[in-house]
């Protein structure tokens, strides 16, 4: 091939090659710029954009199984307020009874403790009724016999937790206290007794639910703790370095005004041929 050719300019030729793979280069920081990602989508790095989508998957599935840890979390923190106003309420119900199993109150007096019972059992009553956390009641009888079943990892597993039948073992047993004589008063305050065995099941049902509660509160603690990490990974996988990014990008913008500078020189040397014709 002759040197010196209007056809054939190999220094124009050379010039544009590097011209158009700096153009590349450059495209490419910019997208990383703009998008702050290093890998973008497959074209990027097909590898690690495919480990980059699982890992984003599993982010996303376990962000959906700490929103429904959390409005459990919510049903056993109402159960929980229950069960303790209901204690509070057999405490006080028990200092009436004491009252009624004493046999040398009047009539009077009997029926003034027996009114306030009844009105501290129908508080009782009130209080498992309406424990109650988007539209579910762990405490009612209706349903407490089965399990409660929640996700609690984005893998599917699940954790179950068992209702409790409130009105049958707590209220039933002290629901006619209004009606209670010093005798049964008295039989009620003994270990076996009505007053006796609701208080007994009420804290028995408190620490199982405080347990259930604990355990979902330190699994949405754990699933936190692994989203932090997984985003940390995702981020060394395919964040892009900005700062080097950055200088890159002016490294490439001079590079581009040289490259265009040694296009237009190339493209002049057909020019001194015409010298030759004169």
């Amino acid at each position: 091939m002759p040197l010196n050719s209007v056809n054939t300019n190999v220094g124009a030729m050379v010039a544009l090659q590097s011209l158009n793979k700096t153009a590349d280069e450059l495209t490419a920081t910019q997208k990383r710029i703009s998008t702050g990602f290093r890998v973008a989508d497959a074209k990027d790095d097909g590898a690690a954009y495919a480990v980059a989508e699982r890992v984003r998957g599993e982010i996303a599935a376990t962000a959906s199984a700490n929103e429904q840890l959390g409005g459990v979390k919510g049903l056993l923190d109402v159960t929980n307020a229950s069960l303790t106003n209901v204690g509070e309420t057999l405490k006080k119900l028990k200092t009436i009874v004491v009252k009624l199993a004493d046999a040398t109150i009047t009539a009077d007096q009997q029926s003034q403790y027996q009114a306030q019972a009844k009105e501290l059992t129908n508080n009782i009553k009130a209080f498992i009724e309406d424990a109650s956390y988007n539209g579910k009641n762990i405490l009612d009888e209706s349903v407490s016999t089965l399990a409660n079943t929640v996700v609690r990892n984005g893998a599917g597993v699940t954790y179950s937790f068992n209702g409790y039948s409130a009105l049958t073992n707590v209220f039933n047993g002290v629901s006619g206290a209004n009606a209670w004589t010093a005798s049964s008063a008295a039989a009620a305050l003994t270990s076996g007794g009505a007053i006796t065995a609701a208080i007994s099941n009420t804290l028995t049902q408190l620490n199982n639910f405080g347990s259930y509660s604990n355990y979902i509160d330190s699994q949405i603690t754990y699933n936190k703790a692994k989203m932090d990490a997984q985003e940390g990974g995702l981020g060394a996988l395919v964040d892009a370095d900005l700062a080097k990014e950055s200088a890159k990008l002016q490294s490439l913008q001079i590079r581009q005004q040289l490259g265009t500078q040694a296009l237009s020189i190339a493209n002049q040397s057909p020019q001194s041929l015409l010298s030759l014709f004169r």
